[in-house]
């Protein structure tokens, strides 16, 4: 199958594309990718969802912006394919699938006594119609129903591309993106993958609420200022480290008030410092030392956070790109591969990656 892959992260940044040829199991072939910049009135609105779903109660009705963000990212997303294929000389007819991930506006972990929530914006029969190609979209619903995580979903397409690359287990491919997560592929070939905390989105939001950035543009700030220790304890102290995985995060799991008093450059080393330092705990908890650990997402564009993990770590931190691999678009192709396995009823989630009860099958399809 020819799969467009979406992904569209919470940092509000761009719409991820790219495209690749697989069943779900193999990965056949790579086609073109690239991203579109998020329209301004596309980002205000997920943002004013993002602010409703904050404060939506449970059993209630779900907020009306939602119905206009998830047609507006709907929409987003086929503007943005629609210039993307025609630049690559491909066409609507010549996918066979679409795998639509959609803006998370809620992650809510699982507690004792509580399942999840979760809430992934984007209207996936509105995409399909205008596309004319089925669409899988949804894909963590089913498995947070069941009591798991919903994240991560990538591990599985980690390990099809760490077998695709030759690489020796064990082997750990770590995604900075707003959240970071981590997926270990041991060495016979079980799954282990959690978030570790934050990756860019605190870093991010201190930045757009101190200056007109939207990122600390190749680390820069951080460079400039000097870790505070005792902030860095207080965010250190975050109860969700001493859980053990899988586990979850939302980009908005964390208070940037520990750092409220610093400057900006103090600031922004101090929560690139606690990147780094959980991203070390996540690899220490792994039930095997990986002999490599393959950095992707926009987090390895870094260069101050990129240093701070190498110094907290006993393995070679790569850049996913030294693989040969497109390192900003392994979560687009995470969901197109994802989108095959929906369609084709293979499991998606899996107990050692989402806490899910067994292997888990997940997402939804729309036909045109």
């Amino acid at each position: 199958m020819r799969v467009l892959g979406f992904m569209s992260g919470t940092s509000l940044d761009a719409v991820d594309m790219a495209v690749l040829e697989t069943d779900g199991e193999a990965i056949m072939a790579f086609g073109p990718a690239g991203e579109r910049k998020l329209s301004d009135s596309t980002r205000a609105l997920v943002l004013e969802a993002t602010a409703a779903a904050k404060t939506w109660a449970r059993g209630t009705p779900a907020p009306p912006v939602f119905t206009a963000a998830a047609e507006a990212v709907a929409d987003e997303h086929f503007e943005a394919a629609h210039a993307f294929l025609a630049a690559n000389a491909l066409a609507w007819p010549d996918l066979d699938l679409i795998g639509f991930h959609g803006q998370t506006v809620l992650h809510e972990r699982p507690v004792p006594g509580r399942v999840g929530r979760t809430v992934q914006l984007g209207d996936g029969q509105r995409l399909a119609t205008r596309a004319g190609v089925p669409v899988a979209f949804d894909f963590r619903t089913a498995d947070v129903a069941a009591g798991g995580e919903g994240a991560p979903l990538a591990p599985v397409y980690h390990a099809a591309r760490a077998v695709k690359s030759g690489l020796e287990a064990p082997v750990a491919v770590l995604n900075l993106g707003g959240v970071a997560n981590i997926t270990l592929i041991s060495e016979d070939g079980a799954l282990t993958a959690f978030d570790t905390g934050p990756a860019n989105g605190m870093i991010d939001l201190l930045v757009q609420a101190r200056t007109a950035e939207r990122f600390d543009r190749d680390g820069r700030l951080a460079m400039a200022g000097r870790v505070d220790p005792a902030a860095l304890e207080r965010l250190l102290a975050h109860p969700y480290f001493a859980l053990p995985g899988p586990k979850s995060l939302d980009r908005y799991d964390f208070s940037l008030g520990p750092v409220e008093a610093l400057s900006l450059a103090d600031a922004a080393a101090t929560l690139t410092a606690f990147t780094a330092e959980t991203v070390a705990l996540g690899v220490r908890a792994c039930p095997q030392a990986p002999r490599a650990v393959i950095a992707c997402g926009g987090g390895r564009h870094n260069p101050a956070l990129v240093r701070e993990i190498e110094a907290r770590l006993d393995a070679p931190v790569m850049s996913a790109d030294d693989l040969g691999w497109r390192g900003d678009s392994i979560e687009a192709e995470a969901f197109a591969y994802l989108a095959a396995r929906t369609v084709r009823g293979l499991p998606i989630s899996f107990p050692g990656t989402t806490r899910a009860p067994a292997p888990m099958t997940g997402g939804r399809v729309a036909r045109p």
